[in-house]
């Protein structure tokens, strides 16, 4: 009896008590543990969340979609953008409640749950090579925008040549390396998703700004008539242009691609049974940019309209104030993917550092890692972005492998499993 008095007293009476060893747990652990990277923070808003999400989703993949009305015809370009948006919610959905149902806070963690070790490695590579990808693409678009690019033997210059005129100091490479060392490694060093919910703000700001750029121009050449309706239908000709239409996947399927941020950013949340209500409200709001954005760059350029469509915008649209708009639409949209790459690096980072080092401590915790992979992902992205030629050949690659397996594969498969 005495004995059972005293013990309870010591637990009350000593902090130490607490945290007991258990003689049964391993000296090491065996992975790194994923909530510990999660519990430190869970106080962001819904609407910081909506913006977060959004500007995971309103990436690069925007340039790309009035070129794949050029191939697809309007009607069925924008059918296929309405139907890309309610299949990833279906499939974000999936992902979702599996997750609740395991208690799981991460894509990773759901697949490892799902298929084990390999499955979570699988998880990790494709994550891996799609936000690679899709951050090369991020600086190619900003080395088009302000140091120009050449298609088809055609120079289409840039802001600063515009601006200044040729010369070393803003050409492509060293442009992108004075935006890396000043923009990107300040922004890339954050440790929490929601520290950068003002930046992801006004960059949806900015993709707004764009829109109403793009909509006005388009307004006013429609009501002066010097626009051409577009196609309404793919020009299917022969066999060519017919395996043609299958390019544009690829650039779909890459435009809605989030899921990997999806549990970052539910984690982080007040009340974490808002995050689908987040989820539609980004998907819908994009959805609706995505359709004015291609609707309005195929209706202004036509069959001229290039792969990044911000390329076009160099030359006398016809209008007032052709070139300080033409200059205007570049900027913000150049400034607001300057804004999406830390979010999109995020996770990057986060799963790069568990495939390497699994049972290492959670990344935030130590300074050297966090800073070894941070400066080592982005030499890799800077030297991408000098020697892949064109966005397309990105998308192509990352939405025909990496991206369609973390959308549409894996939830599938962990729903079936």
């Amino acid at each position: 009896m005495t004995v059972e008095d005293i013990t309870p007293n010591k637990e009350k009476g000593s902090g130490r008590s607490k945290h007991v060893a258990d003689e049964k747990a391993p000296l090491l652990p065996k992975q790194q543990d994923e909530d510990a990277v999660h519990d430190e923070f869970n106080g962001a808003s819904f609407i910081g969340a909506v913006f977060n999400l959004s500007t995971t989703i309103v990436g690069a993949g925007i340039m790309a979609l009035p070129a794949t009305m050029k191939v697809l015809g309007l009607i069925l370009g924008v059918a296929l953008i309405i139907f890309m948006a309610f299949l990833t919610d279906a499939s974000i959905e999936f992902l979702i409640r599996f997750s609740k149902a395991g208690k799981i806070t991460s894509y990773g963690g759901l697949m490892g749950d799902a298929f084990g070790k390999y499955g979570k490695i699988m998880l990790q590579i494709c994550v891996l090579v799609n936000n690679i990808g899709v951050l090369i693409v991020y600086m190619i678009i900003i080395g088009d925008v302000l140091s120009g690019t050449s298609s088809s033997g055609v120079h289409h210059a840039g802001v600063l040549e515009g601006w200044f005129g040729q010369h070393w100091w803003n050409g492509r490479t060293f442009v992108l390396l004075i935006s890396t060392i000043g923009i990107f490694s300040p922004l890339a060093c954050f440790k929490r998703i929601d520290s950068l919910r003002f930046s992801s703000a006004l960059s949806v700001a900015l993709a707004v700004a764009f829109l109403v750029i793009i909509l006005a121009i388009a307004i006013f050449k429609l009501i002066s008539g010097t626009v051409v309706m577009p196609r309404l239908l793919p020009d299917v000709t022969d066999l060519t242009s017919f395996w043609k239409l299958f390019t544009v996947f690829p650039v779909l399927v890459t435009a809605f691609i989030c899921h990997y941020n999806v549990h970052n950013i539910a984690n982080e949340l007040k009340d974490t049974t808002q995050i689908g209500a987040v989820v539609r409200t980004s998907l819908a709001s994009c959805s609706i940019v995505y359709i004015m954005t291609s609707f309005f760059g195929f209706l202004l350029f036509g069959d001229a309209t290039l792969s990044d469509v911000l390329a076009n915008f160099d030359t006398d649209l016809g209008i007032p104030y052709s070139y300080l708009l033409n200059d205007a639409v570049r900027v913000s949209y150049a400034a607001h993917l300057m804004l999406v790459f830390p979010i999109v690096f995020y996770p990057l980072r986060i799963n790069i550092d568990g495939l390497f080092f699994p049972s290492a401590s959670p990344l935030p915790q130590s300074t050297k890692r966090f800073a070894f992979i941070t400066s080592g992902l982005l030499i890799l992205i800077f030297l991408g972005a000098n020697f892949i030629p064109s966005i397309w050949v990105a998308f192509q690659f990352t939405g025909a492998t990496a991206a369609v397996c973390l959308g549409f594969i894996f939830p599938a498969a962990v729903t079936l499993r």
